[in-house]
Parts: structure tokens; C-alpha cells; sequence
């Protein structure tokens, strides 16, 4: 979730540039990304898991081909497999539903959405990314796997894996929505900053939870930060349209 500041300020022209690059990265990664000589990125040759398995955590750049998980039982019946041009406003439905199960303003989780749309989102290229950066995000809300891994425990999705984010969007906002409420729960009582809460959570969402305190006692965000809330800002409007004609709030 915190792929910003300079990649979101250059814009959709880098993606295009680099585009042909990570196809190629993807395609040579499907045909041969098979040995276990630990040259990649990833970590060093041998690792092995607890039972002498090989560790997926050694090499992040090597995340495996999840396919495409069926919704579950508590998932809004309009389908979230990826499919053609990508607009947030598509998955409003999905958008209201997870925000009422976390607790959380809809049109602050689809501002997010809108704020993270700045590259594209289509599996295959997200996945051609992460090999290319294996520290990258995943999913239409850009989150990372360790942000992830923490917001799913004890919650309904806490079987779900990190690896089907960029294949099944309503997961992505479902996580996204349960981390929103988590920062939440760690906002003061009373912020003696200039931004109101909605603007101190989507901060949260791009810097991390301790940032988030740092600005609501008053800090100033840096360059980043500020690239960001003035998005969100630029976003809001039609964040809410969007919601309302979902029948969100």
C-alpha cells in the first residue's frame, strides 16, 4: 500500500515505459522461474522451511500462481475476478459491504481505492512487478504481505493468502477495510493536528500507524504524505458519488 510519493507523481507514462519490460519479466518467469539455485532475488540458495520444505519467505520475488479463489459465502454476489479497464467506482458494492462489516466510512475506502489506482492493476502485470520488486504490493489497495498477514488474524478472511489479492478485489478491499479499522483503534481520543479523521486514517494507510499519531499531535507530513492527502482531497467528491449511487453513505 505504500508504492506513492514519486512512482504516483510520475504517472501512468512510467508504467507504459516499463510495461513491455515486466511482461517480459512474467513471461521468462512462467517458463523457467523453476530451479532452486537461490539466484533471484530473493534470499540465499538452501533455505528451507521448519520441516526441511523450501521456504517461500526466501524468495519473495518467486510468489507462486495462485488460482483465481471462488467468493466466499459472505461475498457480495457482483463478481470481483479482474476483467477489462479498471474503475474504482466498479466495486462500490464491495466497497459498502466490507466498510459496514469493519466500521468504517465507505467513502474514506473508496477514496483509498481511487488513491491507489495510480498504476495498473491487472494480475499478471502485479505479479511481473513483484518479481522485478520483491518488496511490492498486491491488490487494487496496494497492501503489502505484512500488513496483510496482521490485519486477517482472527478475522473471517484469516485463511485467505497475501497471494490472491491481485486475483480477487473483494479480498483486497475487505483487508483494506479491516485495516482502516485497526488504525482507527489507534488514533487519540482527541487530535490536536489540523486534519480531521478521515484525512489522519488515510494518512495511516500510506505512512503507517505511528506516523498517523506523529500527525495527529500535530506534525507536519513530509513530501510523500502530502502528495497523498492532497489526492485523497481531489478524490473525495467523486469517492462519494460513487458510494451513493451504490446505496452507501
Amino acid at each position: 500500500m505504500a508504492e506513492r510519493g514519486e512512482q504516483a507523481r510520475r504517472g501512468p507514462w512510467l508504467w507504459g515505459a516499463v510495461l513491455l519490460v515486466l511482461l517480459v519479466a512474467w513471461a521468462c518467469g512462467r517458463s523457467g522461474d523453476t530451479g532452486t539455485d537461490g539466484t533471484g532475488t530473493g534470499g540465499a540458495a538452501g533455505a528451507t522451511g521448519a520441516r526441511g520444505k523450501p521456504d517461500a519467505s526466501a524468495h519473495p520475488s518467486r510468489t507462486p500462481t495462485i488460482p483465481t479463489p471462488k467468493p466466499s459465502p459472505s461475498s457480495p454476489s457482483t463478481s470481483t475476478t479482474p476483467s477489462g479497464t479498471y474503475d474504482p467506482a466498479a466495486y462500490a458494492p464491495q466497497v459498502r459491504v466490507r466498510a459496514a462489516e469493519a466500521g468504517v466510512s465507505p467513502r474514506l475506502l473508496m477514496a483509498i481505492l481511487y488513491n491507489e489506482s495510480y498504476k495498473p492493476h491487472d494480475p499478471a502485470l502485479e505479479r511481473a512487478w513483484q518479481r522485478y520488486k520483491p518488496g511490492a504490493a498486491f491488490g487494487i489497495a496496494n497492501m503489502h504481505r505484512a500488513a496483510f498477514d496482521e490485519t486477517k488474524r482472527g478475522r473471517a478472511f484469516a485463511g485467505r493468502r497475501w497471494e490472491e489479492l491481485p486475483d480477487d478485489r473483494d479480498l483486497a478491499v475487505r483487508a483494506a477495510a479491516w485495516y482502516l479499522h485497526d488504525l482507527a483503534r489507534q488514533l487519540p481520543a482527541h487530535p490536536s493536528g489540523p486534519y480531521g479523521r478521515d484525512e489522519l486514517l488515510a494518512l495511516g494507510y500510506n505512512t503507517g500507524a505511528g506516523n498517523m499519531q506523529a500527525f495527529a499531535r500535530g506534525a507536519t507530513p513530509g513530501s510523500q504524505a502530502a502528495d497523498y492527502l492532497a489526492r485523497l482531497r481531489s478524490n473525495w467528491d467523486k469517492a462519494g458519488r460513487a458510494v451513493a449511487r451504490a446505496g452507501g453513505n
